[in-house]
């Protein structure tokens, strides 16, 4: 009986990994699930360091008093004496020693966008989905640094590099391609945002669109959604799933209500014209010729060192600042105070992430937008209280809607709100200030390498050769015929006369067991067809390269890279994937270019009549 169970055991595991080498969902499925676990625990990692980093610079030696959200109070230390000058000091070393490890050991990454994410997207669009695994490590720990000492900088950006890293690492060891490559890497930063957000499907939705403005990767949803769930339930595994904000569940029920909604629309976009203006500002006109003449180092100690000093003068500006949203929304910030804040704020964000150290800039945008939505939700209660009884609801339509409109992202943000306000009570008031806010910032953007859709992706401009290709089956375009096969052992003299005889211009090759063992190519024998003196001397297994060879069943793309791999012009075409199958013609190099032109004019041909239409 345990026999027969354990028999019935195995063969049902065999099953499932026979499933899931084959099954195309369930693979993706595993691939999740795998990216999950690893951007869960790093996103563990991620979050201890800072809280107990930050508590000890901030709280401990300089003895401020931050206000912490509900879900994020870690640790609690016993405040020290009050000394703010200490806030400039300790951001100016992160500065210096961040920049010392990234001019050291990831140079690159100080051009390569505006934050983390914005690098995880350059990594999607133009590097085939590689990371090099030092740079979301450097990248990474250097903003816990940053973020620690007080730096206006986010956790989410590097989280989802470092979870993107961790995806594109994977996919290298599963060997694995660029096109699944590319999807890993999404599903990691997908796994990073859900947990340190605590928004699984916020998560999984924005890191699959904000890599476009007007598009998103539907292929990655699959396992962009497995990789947050697991990474979220890891997460909370460890800290509970207790949102970060204890918001109140608000609900919408006054239509008259949607023209202070409106209204918001209308100041979050300003404010994010400000934000965005004064953030490129610093980067290009400030910290730019200072990195030129000074180098990395030295301009993220300066960098430190201006962020430093505004936090000081205004702790509101410091760190992530989800203590202060949380306590805008429960209307325990004063009219003026929010405006100051969303200026503090938009000036040291600027400072911190505009010379180049380490941080994301989701955090610092929710802010802005969240206190411009309190502006609005303040003043409409205090004049018609009876129409916006609950202004902390336009703290967060404000983090949507301000989110929304600069990073182009429609969906995930409003997810994510609705998940923090735990329903969809704000639903349609989200909805209608996210779309008038993504109309009203057309003409700015946040990140620097977001694409408009995948048309002008320089990645899905590979895959549409690909997809050409793969539409297409060997079957309908080799020649059927039985081509000339030479044994190892024959000699030049037989070449020569089956080069006399024969327009073949890629041999096959059979050995002594009976099954095909390379290839010769006849360009290769060319040169020596005319010294009679080797024609006993010189044998087909002195000549001969590596075996390629095609099946009927296999797709025209998986041809043409054997072409390329190969240099050959011809292909043999076998029966079955084994070199004994049975020889059925050879493929000409030029039936895949014919039917790569072919597919060009069909769907030019397509585009015209869509045109037309």
């Amino acid at each position: 009986m345990p026999m027969n169970s354990l028999r019935r055991l195995a063969s049902g595991l065999a099953q499932v990994a026979a499933s899931l080498r084959h099954g195309h969902s369930w693979r993706w499925l595993a691939y999740g699930v795998a990216v999950g676990l690893a951007a869960g625990l790093a996103a563990c990692a991620y979050f201890v360091l800072i809280e107990w980093l930050q508590a000890f610079f901030l709280q401990r030696l300089a003895g401020l008093g931050l206000p912490h959200p509900a879900g994020e109070h870690l640790f609690t230390m016993e405040p020290g004496a009050y000394r703010p000058w200490l806030v400039p000091v300790f951001t100016s070393l992160a500065g210096l020693v961040t920049g010392f490890f990234i001019q050291r050991y990831a140079p690159e990454s100080v051009t390569a966008g505006t934050d983390g994410t914005d690098a995880t997207t350059l990594a999607f669009h133009r590097q085939g989905g590689l990371v090099r695994a030092r740079v979301p490590l450097v990248r990474g720990l250097s903003s816990i640094l940053t973020i620690s000492t007080g730096g206006s900088a986010g956790r989410e950006g590097p989280i989802a590099q470092i979870g993107g890293g961790i995806g594109s690492w994977l996919a290298v060891r599963f060997k694995l391609s660029a096109r699944e490559r590319r999807l890993l890497l999404l599903a990691g930063a997908a796994g990073g945002m859900g947990a340190i957000f605590r928004a699984p499907l916020g998560g999984a939705l924005t890191a699959v669109e904000v890599i476009y403005r007007e598009d998103f990767e539907a292929e990655a949803i699959l396992p962009a959604v497995m990789s947050s769930v697991t990474a979220y339930s890891v997460f909370t595994f460890f800290f509970g799933s207790e949102h970060i904000l204890a918001a109140p569940a608000f609900q919408f029920s006054d239509p008259r209500e949607l023209i202070f909604y409106a209204v918001l629309a209308l100041v979050c976009s300003g404010a994010a014209y400000g934000f965005i203006g004064t953030f490129r500002a610093c980067k290009t006109r400030l910290f730019a010729p200072v990195r030129e003449r000074l180098g990395i180092m030295w301009t993220l100690g300066l960098g430190g060192l201006l962020a430093g000093l505004t936090g000081a003068l205004f702790p509101p500006a410091l760190s992530g600042g989800y203590g202060w949203i949380e306590m805008a929304i429960l209307g325990q910030v004063p009219t003026l105070m929010l405006v100051a804040m969303v200026l503090g704020k938009t000036l040291s964000t600027s400072l911190t992430i505009g010379s180049g150290m380490s941080g994301g800039m989701f955090a610092p945008a929710l802010f802005v937008g969240g206190l411009s939505g309190g502006v609005v939700g303040r003043l409409a209660h205090d004049f018609w209280p009876s129409i916006a009884p609950q202004p902390g609801s336009y703290v967060l339509v404000g983090m949507a809607a301000f989110f929304s409109g600069i990073a182009k992202a429609p969906i995930g943000p409003l997810v994510m709100v609705c998940e923090l306000s735990r329903g969809y009570g704000l639903l349609a008031p989200l909805m209608l200030s996210s779309a008038l806010c993504i109309a009203l910032c057309r003409k700015v953007s946040l990140y620097d390498n977001q694409v408009e859709t995948k048309f002008d992706s320089p990645a899905h401009a590979a895959d549409a050769t690909v997809n050409l290709l793969e539409r297409e089956r060997v079957e309908g375009r080799f020649v059927r015929c039985i081509p000339a096969v030479l044994e190892t052992g024959s000699t030049l003299k037989v070449i020569a006369d089956l080069m006399r005889h024969s327009e073949a211009r890629s041999i096959p090759v059979r050995g002594p067991d009976g099954q095909l063992c390379g290839l010769l190519d006849i360009h290769k024998a060319r040169s020596l067809v005319f010294q009679q003196e080797l024609f006993e001397l010189v044998v087909a297994n002195d000549l001969m390269d590596p075996l390629y060879y095609v099946t009927p069943d296999e797709d025209l793309y998986s041809a043409l890279e054997k072409f390329v791999q190969s240099g050959c012009a011809q292909l043999p075409v076998l029966a079955e994937p084994d070199p004994g199958a049975e020889l059925l013609g050879v493929l000409n190099r030029r039936a895949v270019f014919q039917a790569y032109a072919g597919g060009i004019s069909r769907v030019r041909r397509q585009q015209e009549q869509g045109l037309g239409d």
